[in-house]
């Protein structure tokens, strides 16, 4: 079997949206978690989760790739082009049916959902979705776009496994390359939670903190005081 080696790393965090300055806060301890800014949460148990911030897909993307891509995509779009770069692979020297993408995703265009489902309810039930609804929504749109922006013609699909996403897909990049199905694989994951349906929904569980005095100190997995996950956004690659 083959050996297998991490060659490019990317990042879009609460914390950073580079490698390099997530690396910095993380170290530094610093906290991400903070009053939800994505939407007015102040009769919801839970009001503060760990958001993005300073990301301007315009940066980073083209306009068609932002028109038709919910914000996991987008956020799976920067941090796959960070890794690649990272790699100082040239691809367009290689095979691109040696290239796969292998992307995870719990939920998908969480927020795309809930704004065309709301539009409608609101509506005159008349049926007006976008023609991007499902596009935008569906979990493995992400794997999908990265291979459409850098011409990877290999293996595609994406992985669901909840909170341990991003992992299976790294694992079965990581096989797939030990088996000889493919020379370099793109493998992360990305989620872009932080909407109304997904915090309510966890917080009805009973699953997050509620700590909202103090939400820097939430996070405390292993402390005999922990009270629930923090919820995060971001991509990794």
């Amino acid at each position: 079997m083959k050996r297998v080696v991490i060659t490019g790393l990317g990042a879009v965090t609460p914390l950073g949206n580079s490698i390099s300055e997530f690396w910095q806060n993380a170290v530094a301890g610093k906290s991400a978690a903070a009053t939800i800014t994505r939407f007015d949460a102040s009769l919801f148990k839970t009001r503060f989760a760990c958001e993005v911030k300073d990301f301007n897909p315009g940066e980073y993307l083209e306009r068609n790739e932002i028109k038709r891509s919910d914000l996991f995509t987008q956020y799976a779009l920067h941090a796959a082009t960070q890794a690649l770069q990272d790699s100082g692979l040239d691809i367009s020297k290689m095979d691109p049916f040696d290239i796969g993408v292998i992307w995870g995703s719990g939920q998908g265009g969480m927020s795309t959902f809930e704004e065309e489902v709301t539009n409608y309810v609101q509506g005159n039930s008349e049926p007006r979705f976008s023609p991007f609804f499902v596009p935008k929504l569906i979990a493995n749109m992400a794997s999908g776009m990265i291979s459409i922006k850098f011409g990877l013609q290999g293996i595609n699909f994406t992985t669901v496994s909840a909170c341990a996403t991003s992992n299976t897909s790294i694992m079965d990049a990581f096989n797939y390359i030990r088996m000889g199905k493919a020379k370099v694989f793109v493998t992360g994951g990305s989620e872009a939670p932080i909407t109304p349906a997904s915090v309510g929904g966890f917080s009805s569980l009973k699953a997050m903190s509620t700590n909202n005095e103090h939400p820097e100190l939430a996070s405390r997995p292993w402390d005999v005081d922990r009270d629930g996950f923090v919820m995060g956004e971001g991509a990794g690659a």
